[in-house]
């Protein structure tokens, strides 16, 4: 069985602590997994593993990695396969990253793996105060940076932002028009 192979291959790549709490589990099942628009074309599987009883469930997605859609535009990664590039990603620019990440080679395709969790939530902004909703735009742009910094030179970074306020500015300015360009866009739809 393919996905099996690939499981295993995945597994053994594991820092030990990892490998050693996976090794609680035993397979159960697999399926195929439709994944969303960002995704389409790309295949994916979910695994279904069992610990000490069917209360202590572990559900692994094995989700193909393509190319970067920035590589045409600058050079290859040195990872040896699209798998392993993703995972390096996440975790340097995550704070956390999944502690069952990883990466697994199928026929002719790269993989990655981690924990499925369905348990997705996101504010509505329809819904907060503007209070909430500076405090949530706060936060996500917090996220972003802080992954921004963790994934660049951060004596490059600290010397291009230098010490004034030129460069918060010119986001704000840029923010602002975006803004509108999106309105204006959005208008034009409607209207069509």
């Amino acid at each position: 069985h393919v996905i099996s192979g690939m499981f295993e291959e995945y597994r053994s790549g594991l820092l030990i602590d990892r490998a050693h709490l996976l090794g609680r589990y035993h397979w159960v099942d697999a399926g195929h997994k439709v994944v969303g628009v960002g995704s389409v074309g790309l295949l994916a599987f979910v695994l279904l593993l069992q610990g000490r009883d069917e209360n202590d469930l572990l559900v692994l997605q094995i989700k193909q990695a393509v190319r970067s859609v920035l590589e045409p535009f600058t050079a290859a990664s040195s990872l040896p396969t699209h798998g392993q590039r993703v995972v390096a990603g996440q975790r340097i620019t995550q704070a956390a990253t999944d502690a069952f990440l990883g990466s697994t080679e199928g026929p002719d395709r790269s993989y990655y793996v981690r924990q499925l969790r369905d348990m997705k939530w996101s504010p509505d902004p329809l819904e907060m105060s503007e209070e909430a909703y500076e405090t949530y735009a706060g936060l996500c742009g917090a996220a972003l940076a802080r992954a921004h910094a963790r994934s660049g030179d951060s004596v490059a970074i600290a010397a291009y932002l230098g010490s004034s306020d030129a460069f918060d500015r010119a986001i704000q300015e840029f923010a602002a028009a975006y803004t509108l360009q999106n309105n204006h866009d959005f208008s034009a739809y409607t209207r069509a």
